[in-house]
This record gives C-alpha cells, sequence and structure tokens, in this order.
C-alpha cells in the first residue's frame, strides 16, 4: 500500500511532530495551525463516540484546540503533547456532561422520556463510522459500556477507540501505568462476559 499523505499517520513521537510543537510553543501560527490539521479528527472523534451528537462534538472540539493553543507553552515535553492534547479533550467533556447533568434538572419529565442520545446519534455518525458499524452497533455498545465503572470505561475509551498508549493514558488520567493496566483488564473481562459483546463480534465479523 502506497504511503498516505495524511499527517495523522506519523508517530507521534516523530521528529516533526516535536518540531511543530517546538515551534507553536514559540508562538508560530504556521505550526499551531498543523497541530490542528493533524489531530483535528482524533480529537473529533473522541469527544464525538462519549457525547453522541456530532454539533457539540464540533464545538468541543474547536474549544479544545482554542484553549490548547493559548496554553501549548506550558508543555515541557514536546514528546507528551499528544497525551496532553487528550487531558484537555478530557476535560472539556466532562465539563459539558456536568452542564448537560445540571440543564436536565429544568427540563420537565416529557422532554427527558424522549430523549434517547444513544440511539439519535446514528443519523450524526461521521461518513467514517456508518460505512463498518451496523445500525444497532453504539447503541449496545453504550449499554455496556455505562455497566463499567467510570474508571474502567474512560480507560476502555482511550485505549480501545482513542488509541492512546498505556502511558498515554496514564499521562491523561493521572494514574500509574499498572494501575491503568488493571482497569484495562478488568473492562476487558467484564466485555468479554456479555452476551451483547459476543452477538457484536459475530455481526462484525460476517
Amino acid at each position: 500500500m502506497a504511503p498516505s499523505d495524511n499527517t495523522t499517520t506519523i508517530p507521534d513521537t516523530s521528529a516533526q511532530l516535536l518540531s511543530l510543537v517546538n515551534q507553536a510553543r514559540e508562538g508560530n501560527r504556521s505550526a499551531l495551525t498543523q497541530l490542528a490539521d493533524r489531530f483535528q479528527q482524533d480529537i473529533f472523534r473522541m469527544v464525538f463516540y462519549r457525547i453522541r451528537s456530532r454539533v457539540d462534538a464540533e464545538d468541543i472540539t474547536q474549544d479544545v484546540f482554542l484553549k490548547a493553543f493559548q496554553k501549548i507553552s506550558s508543555v515541557k515535553d514536546a514528546a507528551k503533547f499528544r497525551g496532553w492534547l487528550f487531558s484537555i479533550a478530557l476535560n472539556r467533556i466532562r465539563d459539558f456532561q456536568r452542564k448537560k447533568r445540571f440543564r436536565s434538572l429544568f427540563k420537565n419529565e416529557d422532554e427527558n422520556i424522549e430523549s434517547h442520545p444513544i440511539e439519535k446519534a446514528d443519523s450524526d455518525q461521521p461518513e467514517a463510522l456508518e460505512q463498518v458499524l451496523r445500525k444497532d452497533f453504539w447503541r449496545q455498545i453504550g449499554l455496556i459500556l455505562k455497566k463499567l465503572p467510570t474508571m474502567e470505561r474512560e480507560v476502555f475509551l482511550l485505549r480501545f477507540f482513542d488509541h492512546l498508549s498505556i502511558k498515554e493514558i496514564a499521562g491523561v488520567l493521572k494514574k500509574n501505568e499498572s494501575t491503568v493496566k488493571t482497569h484495562l483488564y478488568r473492562a476487558l473481562a467484564k466485555f468479554k462476559k456479555e452476551p451483547a459483546m459476543r452477538q457484536l463480534l459475530n455481526e462484525v465479523n460476517q
């Protein structure tokens, strides 16, 4: 297969990335733009997986990069930029979810009953996801994820949905690597025990 021109295929520890981060720290606008282009789809996908709304995910993604570029001078080690960026995204997601829960206190009961965020999100999925996932995939995945404790769910998502390494996840969550591995193994064990998960694997492999 011929190499892709998409810069997201370049390893995150590459000399090019380190150079871009260092230039961005010095205020180079071109470097900032290139970093945004490089990671925008990854951050959008991370946000979308969690909140299931394309419009809100787009807004949060923009906010993540705005926050990141305002604070990029605080990045002491350019090699840790990717994990640092994901930690900002995770914080923005949590802020959004807290605000959403707060607003829900003021909705009437009928509005709450009519609200089905995971099912409704099927029509909002990016085209690339629609091509490979079945119609009810996210609904079933969401139901399984809801059964996991918060830390197990977050580690699982960061590892398998956002493709972060164990080391990067440890940085994002401010936990040591052994703790991350423990939560990941527990989440995997619970996923494998779910009948719905075995059904999903059969469907995907058809």
